[in-house]
């Protein structure tokens, strides 16, 4: 079984995964880094020069076609826009959505552009962008945890709690 996080930017799907991933003693995936090494560029020159649609378009072909087992996969927080990789993902693991509340989102997203944010429509704020992916995150996970207010470890173990009911639930 893998593990598959989705969520807003910074929510903590990379930082918690890498921990996930050693305390199951699982493989750790991030799909940004294997974007960015499938166009040998960073997500934001992808962005930049190919724009949204296109990025979404190679995101998704990346994320649908990977491979993996027992693994913590991390994903880009518009993994949701691509509904085929959205399938693949929850046919090859749990599907985790990391929760926290725009405030907190706000707070800890700094720089959205060398981040590598995707924003669909140029000028899009960041409360506009959460009120978009919220649904597809809902739609698409097997379980949420909510990560108010946790520290990365807490976080953590929110996720490993949350484990057994999501496979009860598959």
């Amino acid at each position: 079984m893998n593990i598959i996080l989705i969520g807003m930017p910074s929510s903590g799907k990379s930082t918690a995964g890498v921990l996930l991933a050693k305390t199951l003693g699982y493989g750790f995936i991030d799909t940004d880094l294997l974007i960015q090494n499938d166009q040998k560029a960073l997500l934001c020159d992808i962005i930049a020069r190919k724009g949204a649609e296109e990025f979404l378009r190679i995101e998704e072909r990346v994320n649908a076609s990977l491979w993996a087992e027992r693994c913590v996969v991390a994903t880009g927080g518009s993994a949701v826009y691509g509904e085929k990789a959205m399938r693949h993902f929850r046919e090859m693991g749990t599907v985790v959505y990391l929760r926290l509340g725009l405030a907190e989102i706000e707070h800890r997203l700094h720089n959205i552009v060398l981040r590598g944010v995707v924003m669909r429509t140029p000028g899009e704020s960041v409360a506009e962008l959460y009120a978009e992916r919220v649904p597809l995150y809902e739609k698409y996970a097997h379980v949420t945890v909510d990560c108010a207010g946790l520290t990365l470890e807490e976080t953590v173990a929110a996720i490993v709690r949350a484990l057994p009911e999501a496979a009860a639930a598959r």
